[in-house]
């Protein structure tokens, strides 16, 4: 199944109305333009309506869900994904290579613990 980003959201204040983007930078703490949290990039799937995710991604969560453990490749952008750890859906991911990430990039499995 091949995943694409679907959307890319920024959230720049605690609380605050979600930013859509059509492609963003992402640094090493994370997306530009978006308040720094507990993990640098956070990723659900499209089925996740009331989510405050930075990435949504074109498969339901519990699919998406399948890549912790996994680095992937998406844009030019290198990230570690991880479960969250807690109850939220989705996962967390660190920036192991800084680039841009685009609406409609896919996302490219570059290695997995699992």
């Amino acid at each position: 199944m091949q995943l694409n980003v679907r959307a890319i959201h920024t959230f720049p204040e605690r609380g605050g109305a979600a930013v859509e983007h059509d492609a963003v930078a992402v640094a090493a703490d994370g997306l530009e333009g978006d308040r720094r949290k507990r993990a640098a990039v956070s990723i659900v799937g499209h089925d996740s309506p009331h989510t405050r995710a930075n990435l949504v991604l074109s498969a339901p969560t519990a699919d998406v869900e399948g890549l912790a453990g996994a680095v992937v490749r998406i844009g030019d952008t290198l990230l570690a994904v991880e479960g969250t750890g807690n109850a939220c859906a989705g996962l967390y991911a660190a920036v192991g290579r800084v680039g841009t990430v685009r609406v409609g990039d896919v996302v490219e499995l570059v290695e997995h613990d699992a």
